[in-house]
């Protein structure tokens, strides 16, 4: 940065165009272009999980879209304000005094816009001692000298003094798309002064957000009125006693400050800078930076892809002559009948082959209509599964199953399933590009194959024409050509696997992640796989009286309610609800939001410890039941024609590791609550079958942290053999095991847990139903006794600030660069991840490690026992007749051996007809 502060020079209009120039300079002026932003788009709409505000960088980047696909610049560079003084501040100490506190949510936004503009090649210019719009005015006089046509985008009306012939501003209207072009002509036109002499008008009229106050009694028309009749504010000042009447009074009594103002209103046109005009040209964009920003402030991919289209057409435009094609070859062959064989015999053995694959899959099963094998010697071939002669079929399957070859795939579970129901295996896996980049990368929510060539391998992942176009990849169509289409669209996505998988790879081994994969996450895709296949059998006709029960209880609370109230209203409409407990019934008011006041669920349960009103605990019976018969109703869609539930379980969803359930998720169903139990009633041992085993550790989370924090206290506790919370009760409140009070116990065991998963003691308040102060007291007497856990918890957090990243203790990570933001709720919010992240995260691995470990050796073993399910920390299994007590053994050992830690691994298992009475 220069530091050098000078006062410019009387004559801010840069010169017109030189003859023989070229280019488009686009400037922007970047603190006002940011703060019409954040007025522009609500902050309370525009928001992470981590409490970043982003209606700043979401808007800031909408009108830069807008700028480059309208303009197409040259050259671009963002002009930002810097927070010392000015030479405005030294010649006028109250410049800009006065002017509203910068929102909270604003000046953290801004950091994130700078990145992301350097992340896209973008320069950002800025000069101390100046203003944003000094820096534009030397850079627009600097293009105007050189021939360049030069767009300055900029809510400051004193950019319009720059206007000329070659210059113009782009002056934002009432929406971020509307954009007005300020001409010589358009000033003129709207202000009766020129350009040039826009400066002498702002100097008579003031500006009010810069604290500079004109001449009272005279606006707009009356300076230009002066201004035309004079010529310029210097010969209005020479003719001052000319002026008549209240407002030539006012000039005069007003004319040190006027010449004030057209002194600081003057942009500097020669302010010392680091770059050039040639330095403004745009660099490469990063777009796997640009991905990882966007990743963390939440963006939608609406913006991402209008964002990529607009720099994918320049670049492509810029390279056009180069000659070099950057996407991914669409050429593949068909299998010759009775070829196969020897095609996958000549090109697949040497290197990894990628895999693509058309078709429908999910609920434990599926189809493929088309394979597409895309070779490491650049040839592929395609297949269709229907037309496949008996020869080549045994060529496919044999090929598929071979382990010795190595094989690339994208997000492999569906089409494993979608094999296996062709009676196909597909081993050889080396690598699924989706949990690969899931492990680069955690929390990346955008993990679709097009994503991440553009975040890795900056590639389009298009179809390239004969013509020189390009079709976006699209599987779907009808129709010979659309069956030309999905081939040539397959052997891109293949192709596009394997670079991708290459990628990673090295992503994979300098993240220390590559194990992980090899050795967890691809053999846990097959255990998946096989779980999903089997399902879990339901009792229908029990779900269907269930459903019936929570209808009536759900009609009852209904009615109920309008007892209380004296009429009928909706219970599920927030705003009649407002209307019925704030007003009519005038309760206590709950938390202030946009719409009124809150109705929801704490809202309520606040409300019937506020009131002798039995609404609120009405409503929220009336909502549980609603949910239960819900679940139940959903529940009963999903029973397949084999009597079983099919639920498909994501590896890649979780940041911490933790698998989720979906179609429908078997991990919510409650356990422990009656009405969750009964839901559980349901879940049965299907035939041939004699019962379901559940095993699941117990304390799991809070051992892991005896073991990271190695706590010698902590780890005693474990080895007592007394209640786990009750004997760190006595421990902290100084009594012997056997006078712990239920309330002690309680509110240790809220401690424990809370600590592992990094709760505050605001939220440990909360959940106490105690003040703050008290139930940070009772964290402090739990550190009194506990140092290690302390200093484990406050190490965790300066460790991942210095890192970047949590690790599990399989080396699992995850990325938490807010630990160094300025914005106190986002650095907060990840000090909380980065407690929690190791612990879940390493019980999420450890339950993995289980899954694996029990798959193998119920396989090794030769017992038909088989899992079900997985809820956490929880197994479910089905155990045919004279197995129990074997699958009880085996499943008891392969889980407490699962990894060794410094307290033991204890599991709890238990037996029954359905999942319910199987609980322990």
């Amino acid at each position: 940065m220069a530091k050098t502060q000078q006062t410019p020079a009387q004559n801010s209009t840069p010169p017109a165009p030189a003859e023989g120039g070229g280019g488009r300079l686009l400037l922007l002026d970047g603190h006002s272009m940011a703060f019409r932003a954040f007025f522009a788009l609500p902050v309370d709409k525009f928001g992470t999980s981590t409490g970043q505000s982003t209606n700043v960088v979401y808007g800031f980047t909408s009108m830069l879209i807008k700028l480059l696909r309208d303009e197409q610049p040259t050259h671009i560079a963002v002009a930002w304000d810097l927070s010392g003084p000015t030479f405005r501040h030294d010649s006028y100490a109250d410049y800009k005094a006065g002017r509203a506190e910068t929102p909270p949510e604003f000046p953290s936004q801004v950091e994130l816009t700078q990145e992301l503009l350097r992340l896209l090649g973008v320069r950002s210019v800025s000069a101390e001692g100046f203003e944003a719009d000094d820096v534009i005015a030397t850079l627009a006089g600097r293009g105007c000298g050189a021939g360049m046509e030069v767009l300055i985008a900029s809510g400051d009306r004193d950019a319009f003094q720059l206007v000329n012939g070659g210059c113009t501003v782009l002056y934002p209207g009432k929406s971020l798309s509307d954009l007005t072009r300020m001409t010589p002509e358009r000033i003129e036109e709207k202000y009766g002064v020129p350009p040039e002499r826009y400066r002498d008008l702002a100097a008579l009229v003031g500006e009010k957000a810069d604290n500079l106050p004109g001449v009272p009694g005279v606006g707009p028309k009356t300076a230009a009125k002066w201004i035309l009749k004079y010529g310029s504010l210097d010969e209005l000042v020479a003719h001052a006693d000319e002026l008549t009447g209240k407002a030539g009074q006012n000039f005069r009594d007003h004319l040190d400050d006027v010449l004030r103002n057209q002194r600081l209103n003057l942009l500097a046109p020669d302010v010392p800078l680091e770059v050039g005009l040639a330095d403004l040209v745009p660099g490469a964009a990063d777009r796997e930076g640009v991905n990882t920003l966007f990743d963390d402030l939440e963006f939608a991919s609406t913006l991402r892809d209008r964002l990529f289209a607009v720099f994918t057409a320049e670049e492509s435009g810029a390279e056009a002559g180069a000659g070099e094609d950057e996407g991914f070859s669409d050429e593949v062959a068909a299998a010759e009948p009775g070829g196969l064989g020897a095609w996958l015999a000549e090109h697949t053995g040497r290197g990894r082959t990628g895999l693509a694959f058309e078709g429908e899959w999910g609920r434990g099963t599926g189809r493929l209509s088309g394979i597409v094998a895309a070779a490491a010697d650049g040839a592929a071939v395609h297949v269709d599964p229907a037309a496949l002669g008996e020869e080549d079929e045994r060529a496919l399957a044999a090929w598929l199953a071979d382990g010795d070859r190595p094989k690339a795939v994208h997000d492999g579970k569906g089409p494993l399933l979608a094999a296996a129901a062709h009676g196909w295996d597909l081993a050889g896996v080396t690598s699924d590009t989706a949990i690969a980049a899931y492990l680069v990368q955690p929390g990346q929510r955008k993990a679709g194959l097009v994503d991440l060539c553009r975040s890795y391998l900056n590639k389009e992942l298009v179809r390239r024409q004969a013509d020189g176009g390009q079709l976006s990849l699209d599987l779907d169509g009808e129709g010979a050509d659309a069956a030309e289409a999905a081939r040539a669209d397959l052997a891109v996505a293949a192709r596009a696997t394997a670079e991708l998988a290459d990628r990673l790879d090295v992503l994979l081994e300098q993240r220390g992640a590559a194990v992980l994969l090899r050795d967890m996450e691809l053999p846990l895709v097959r255990v998946l796989a096989g779980m999903e296949r089997t399902g879990i059998a339901a009792d229908r006709a029990y779900l269907d009286e269930l459903e019936g029960e929570f209808a009536v209880e759900q009609r009852r609370a209904v009615e109920e309610a309008h007892r209380v109230v004296g009429r009928e209203f909706n219970l599920g409409s927030p705003k009649q609800l407002q209307q019925v407990l704030f007003e009519e019934l005038g309760l206590p008011r709950t938390k202030k939001i946009k719409t009124g006041y809150t109705t929801d669920a704490d809202a309520l349960a606040w409300l019937a410890t506020q009131t002798d009103n039995e609404l609120p605990a009405i409503l929220l019976r009336h909502r549980d039941q609603t949910r239960l018969r819900t679940t139940v109703e959903g529940l009963v869609k999903t029973i397949a024609e084999d009597g079983r539930i099919h639920t498909t379980f994501n590896q890649t969803v979780a940041a911490t590791g933790r698998l989720s359930s979906t179609e429908p998720n078997l991990q919510n169903i409650p356990v422990r609550t009656d009405a969750g139990r009964r839901i559980r009633r349901a879940f049965v041992v299907g035939e041939g079958f004699d019962v379901l085993l559940t095993a699941d550790y117990s304390q799991i989370e809070l051992r892991i942290m005896a073991h990271l924090s190695q706590d010698p206290t902590l780890i005693e506790a474990f080895a007592t053999g007394h209640d786990f919370h009750a004997e760190i009760a006595a421990r902290v409140f100084g009594t012997e095991v056997g006078e712990v009070t239920p309330e002690e116990r309680a509110r240790i065991k809220a401690m424990n847990y809370g600590l592992a998963y990094g709760l505050s003691e605001y939220g440990l308040s909360q959940q106490l139903g105690v003040a703050p102060k008290e139930a940070r007291a009772l964290m402090d007497d739990f550190f009194v006794v506990f140092g290690g856990v302390r200093d484990y918890l406050h190490e965790v957090v300066e460790q991942a600030r210095r890192d970047g990243y949590t690790e599990t203790i399989l080396g699992r990570r995850r990325y938490l660069p807010d630990l160094t933001s300025d914005n106190w709720q986002r650095r907060q919010m990840a000090e909380r991840m980065a407690l929690n992240a190791p612990i879940q995260g390493s019980a999420a691995d450890i339950i993995k490690a289980a899954m694996i470990d029990v798959d193998r050796a119920l396989g090794e073993s030769g017992l038909r026992a088989r899992a079900l399910l997985q809820v956490h920390d929880e197994l479910v299994l089905e155990v045919p007749a004279g197995e129990v007590e074997d699958v009880r053994k085996l499943v008891s050992e392969k889980m407490a051996a699962a990894y060794d830690l410094r307290v033991p691994l204890a599991v709890s298992v238990g037996v029954g007809e359905n999942w319910r009475d199987a609980a322990h």
